[in-house]
């Protein structure tokens, strides 16, 4: 599934899934993996899903901490990201990797112990439907660990407003929920989850070097913008050029912030 809105809406070839991956190992989603990870408090032996597993990077850390008595299932829709997975867990005979819809799972109910749902559901129109199927394999007492983003209140120091606006509505388009963390604890717990907290997980970069979220965020942006016929070859090096001077003059910032919602089965 896609995760994020440079690639949302696009078809995964081998290349572009590199190039996503490469953006999952920046130490900004590393550092996101890893408050994850933290959050679902797994035990050897557990069962667990990652919904939205993309390159594996997050379903080979979750079964590395269960174990080989354990089970952890990983779900895309993207064979291209799937293909990344087996090869990145292919050694861990405790991961399962599939191409399932997470709002019709194949799964028996009460079934997982932790569900790992990262920047999955901003994509999905029937949000109370997804939950609920998210609710319903979930074992009562299981957790479940949902992480989303405000691109809404993405901050960028440009000095091509009206441009970065143009670009940012474009994504509005591609995602049903942009700004999904503000109505998510209600979904959550009308969905049948309690305990519900949330903790909130800046990405901030202060230089625009090759490697660091933001530089790959704006470049992937600006392509997409540009492919689909949004804004020009000579907007698009326009924008980056005036990221490219920000950072020269010290004065580069971006921020966004995601939220990570973590709630239990009643």
């Amino acid at each position: 599934m896609p995760t994020d809105p440079v690639n949302a809406g696009v078809t995964f070839d081998a290349k572009t899934a590199r190039s996503v991956e490469r953006g999952y190992m920046t130490p900004e989603i590393a550092h996101q993996r890893a408050r994850t990870l933290a959050a679902l408090d797994l035990q050897t032996g557990d069962h667990v899903l990652d919904v939205g597993c993309g390159p594996g990077l997050l379903v080979r850390e979750m079964a590395e901490v269960i174990g080989l008595s354990g089970q952890a299932t990983g779900i895309d829709t993207s064979t291209a990201m799937l293909d990344l997975a087996r090869e990145r867990c292919g050694d861990l005979p405790q991961v399962t990797l599939r191409d399932d819809d997470l709002r019709a799972l194949p799964t028996e109910a009460n079934h997982f112990d932790a569900i790992a749902c990262t920047q999955v559901l901003l994509f999905i129109e029937d949000l109370a439907a997804a939950l609920n199927e998210l609710a319903r394999v979930l074992k009562p007492g299981g957790r479940i660990a949902v992480l989303e983003t405000d691109w809404r209140g993405c901050i960028l120091n440009t000095d091509n407003n009206a441009l970065t606006r143009r670009m940012f509505d474009t994504w509005d388009d591609v995602a049903v929920s942009p700004n999904l963390p503000v109505r998510l604890h209600p979904l959550l717990r009308d969905a049948g989850f309690s305990d519900i907290e949330v903790e909130g997980i800046p990405i901030i970069n202060t230089t625009y070097e090759k490697g660091n979220f933001s530089s790959g965020f704006v470049r992937g942006l600006a392509r997409k913008c540009k492919d689909r016929g949004v804004i020009s070859d000579t907007e698009a090096k326009t924008w980056l050029a005036d990221f490219e001077q920000k950072d020269r003059d010290d004065a580069y910032f971006f921020c966004v912030n995601r939220y990570l919602f973590t709630a239990v089965k009643a």
